[in-house]
């Protein structure tokens, strides 16, 4: 039996496409949800973040959302209004999030996926950038 892969992906984001790119490399035909069509539940979101060990101020996504404009940045405001403007702006939520039985990451950078690939990359990857990713590399810290 083969072990089920999840991705919150959006296609328009280069290392969600190298994440995608790099479970397949890996023999893995991943459930694809493209979180902005089919965004998910405050719950979801939450036991997401949790099984990640982010805060949602830590899954939040800044570059080219309105995380600025809508003063999520300021220290005061609490996870719980995080989680509000997500739900009403699904572009606040970080990405990729892949998801498996050896757990949840925030794949940035996309190699973070493979701390939780049920199967090691075979051979190497090229990302989109030209960075070579070589099976069995080590996660860059």
């Amino acid at each position: 039996m083969t072990e089920a892969v999840t991705i919150w992906h959006n296609p328009d984001c280069g290392t969600s496409r190298n994440t995608l790119a790099m479970i397949r490399a890996a023999g893995v035909e991943p459930t694809v949800v493209e979180y902005l069509k089919a965004p998910p539940t405050r719950e979801e979101l939450a036991k997401a973040f949790a099984a990640a060990g982010l805060t949602p101020r830590e899954a939040a996504r800044e570059k080219g959302t309105p995380f600025a404009e809508f003063g999520l940045g300021d220290p005061s405001v609490t996870g719980d209004a995080i989680l509000d403007a997500m739900l009403a702006h699904p572009i606040l939520v970080n990405r990729p999030f892949v998801f498996t039985e050896r757990g949840v990451r925030l794949c940035r950078p996309s190699e973070i996926v493979l701390e939780i690939l049920p199967a090691p990359l075979a051979g190497h990857f090229t990302k989109e950038d030209g960075e070579v990713v070589k099976a069995g590399m080590a996660v860059k810290e």
